[in-house]
């Protein structure tokens, strides 16, 4: 399937990628095109901010935890339904084992490589040059200047610029165009006041750029019909400002093997609906410490819920909701449920970050892990999960009872057959 399709990529983390892509889609959105926009790796904040823009569900690609075919699978369902698909790439352009390079490479995706103008001169075409020239199988579709500061500095930057890059255009440094972030990323969008109106403000500014918008053609295999194995199975999914770091794609896996999902907030229920299985995902548990700890009534359902020895499956977040107290970043504590032993505290600097593997009898589940918090457990576990990529530490993988609980952000794609028994 033809179709129009460009990844935004940059020299690092920070550039104004996440800015670019979203005000990008919202401006061909706009014009009455149909779009699609994917955010490459395993972040969860950015697909929120892209999703408003697009007006779409934002799916992550990442070609370990979810595998090519996957990958290949999401591009060809969105080319059907699409005439433009953006895709954010992660980090710079060649850094991690899933790099947008590489995913550019496997895809035959031309980029749109965005620099930030910051305190730079000449040495702008300096970084354009040897990015674009780094690996000769890559295709550009050119350069855009992000953050110059005035039309003199636009003037330096582009002033030994090769003509073999075509040089699209610059956006002017300007505070409005800046996204908030926190210590995991940036401000999820349901937090970011007048979000519209910087989208809107900025796609004014990329409105008389050309940008070319490259026609690829994307064909992948459909995905085998996935064997029914939660079948009537009803599975509540926690979903508030707490607790919001989920993969669309996993709640579809789960719906594909015959679940029937519900939602509910920890920070507004007072009830959990009826359900044979519940989820806690990720999320900022460590903002809410009040309102958690004195929702009894939900802590009660939830003990109800495992009592009945319910299943309870929890990452990150989830599970430090699930320990005796989280102490935040200004030194609050505050009781949680109680439900494993350990006490969660954020640090000031990050805990642990990269790929993690988990090898069951039935296959291996693969995931990713970023946090600031420590759980100071006291619970045994013997099974921790792997670093296939890194020297990081290994994630504990718990199981207590009929709890499942980790640090780990599982992609259920690579293997969905091994993630049934947290819920059944």
């Amino acid at each position: 399937m033809a179709c129009q399709a460009l990844i935004i990529a940059a020299p690092a983390s920070g550039q104004g990628k996440t800015a670019i892509t979203a005000a990008l889609a919202w401006l061909y959105r706009h014009q009455g095109k149909n779009v699609r926009v994917f955010k490459l790796g395993p972040d969860f904040l950015d697909p929120m901010i892209l999703s408003v823009a697009s007006g779409h569900t934002v799916y992550q690609l990442d070609l370990w935890m979810m595998g090519e075919s996957a990958c290949g699978a999401l591009l060809s369902r969105a080319a059907l339904q699409a005439d433009v698909i953006l895709i954010e790439s992660a980090m710079g352009l060649f850094d991690g084992p899933c790099s947008a390079a590489l995913f550019a490479q496997t895809f035959h995706i031309p980029l749109l490589l965005v620099v930030d103008a910051t305190a730079m001169g000449q040495t702008f075409a300096a970084i354009c040059h040897g990015l674009t020239h780094f690996d000769p199988q890559l295709k550009f579709a050119g350069i855009l200047a992000n953050r110059v500061a005035s039309p003199r500095h636009l003037d330096r930057i582009t002033s030994t610029l090769s003509p073999q890059i075509p040089f699209l255009g610059a956006l002017p440094k300007d505070p409005q165009f800046s996204l908030p972030r926190r210590h995991l990323g940036l401000v999820p969008a349901a937090e970011i006041p007048g979000l519209k109106v910087t989208l809107e403000a900025l796609s004014q500014h990329l409105a008389p750029i050309s940008i070319p918008l490259p026609t690829v053609t994307l064909t992948a295999a459909p995905p085998p019909p996935m064997a029914k194995l939660l079948h009537g199975h009803r599975i509540a999914i926690a979903k508030d400002a707490a607790f919001n770091f989920l993969y669309p794609q996993n709640l579809e896996i789960l719906e594909d093997m015959g679940a029937t999902l519900v939602f509910f907030s920890p920070l507004l229920d007072s009830a959990l609906p009826p359900a044979d299985a519940l989820y806690l995902p990720g999320g900022y548990p460590e903002l809410h410490l009040d309102t958690l700890s004195q929702n009894h009534a939900m802590k009660e359902a939830i003990y109800q819920h495992i009592a009945l020895q319910k299943p309870l499956y929890a990452e990150c977040g989830g599970m430090l909701y699930l320990a005796a107290s989280l102490t935040d970043h200004q030194g609050k504590q505050r009781a949680m449920l109680g439900l494993l032993p350990g006490h969660g505290v954020m640090q000031k600097s990050l805990v642990s970050l990269g790929y993690q593997s988990l090898t069951l009898p039935t296959g291996t589940l693969r995931g990713h892990t970023f946090h600031y918090a420590q759980l100071n457990n006291s619970a045994v576990s013997d099974t921790f999960f792997e670093c296939p990529h890194t020297f990081g530490p290994r994630e504990k993988f718990f199981q207590l009872g009929s709890i499942t609980a980790s640090f780990v952000h599982l992609h259920f794609s690579h293997h969905p057959a091994g993630i049934v028994d947290f819920f059944s």
